[in-house]
């Protein structure tokens, strides 16, 4: 089998507990960092599909491998290439294909409550989940591109995931484990502080009182994203 490229954007980003999850099912990954100013592949069929982390930037920002990645993106798709988003990476997919993004009218940072669309294809995507606490850390939100299907909301965002066929984007972070959310919060010490006023943020200090009983179920979600996602690899 051809890698999986994993592509990260900031260095506290990484790819997390879906790392474990490919290693325990012997897939190859290979971690192309763009932080680190590594080259933005050309060629999508090189990989057996396309992953994107999260991080801090915009896809609005006028950086210069944001044109490549969405250039990708499109061309895995095309291909018939898996294609997983986390917040950012979602964020890439839809801009990618033809979705908007644009400020989300509260931040949420913290864990907060997400809940699974009533329909066939989130059924099959998420299997059996009930509405469970997903990690959130964004400004931003996505719209739908053409032939999106909705998966997932939360109170504060709408649009938390969606599908098209294969290719899956989340805005929340189900790849979350205790290092990087212990990273994650001292790194965003002054955001924190200064999103406050939104009734999505939640203090550090909380953030990591409910590792120890979040993030079980949330590794539950993402394995079953994950198992599905994988079943569309070559």
């Amino acid at each position: 089998m051809k890698p999986i490229a994993i592509f990260r954007h900031m260095h506290t980003e990484g790819p997390g507990y879906f790392a474990e999850f490919l290693d325990a099912q012997n897939i190859p990954w290979q971690l192309i960092r763009i932080d680190a100013g590594e080259a933005v592949p050309h060629d999508a069929s090189a990989w057996s599909g396309l992953v994107f982390m999260g991080g801090p930037m915009s896809v609005n920002d006028d950086l210069p491998w944001i044109p490549q990645v969405l250039a990708l993106i499109r061309a895995a798709v095309a291909l018939d290439i898996p294609v997983l988003g986390h917040c950012l990476g979602g964020q890439l997919m839809s801009r990618a294909l033809g979705g908007a993004v644009t400020r989300n009218p509260v931040k949420e940072i913290g864990w907060g409550r997400a809940t699974v669309s009533d329909n066939e294809v989130a059924r099959t995507w998420f299997g059996d989940t009930q509405p469970f606490d997903a990690f959130h850390w964004h400004g931003e939100t996505f719209s739908l591109p053409q032939g999106a299907i909705h998966l997932l909301s939360s109170a504060h965002c709408a649009h938390q995931a969606w599908a098209i066929g294969k290719h899956l984007a989340l805005q929340c972070h189900v790849e979350m484990t205790e290092e990087m959310i212990r990273d994650w919060c001292a790194v965003g010490t002054d955001e924190i502080a200064a999103s406050t006023s939104s009734p999505a943020v939640q203090s550090a200090s909380v953030m990591q009182a409910q590792m120890a009983d979040k993030l079980p179920q949330l590794h539950a979600v993402a394995r079953q994203l994950y198992q599905h996602w994988i079943a569309g690899l070559a």
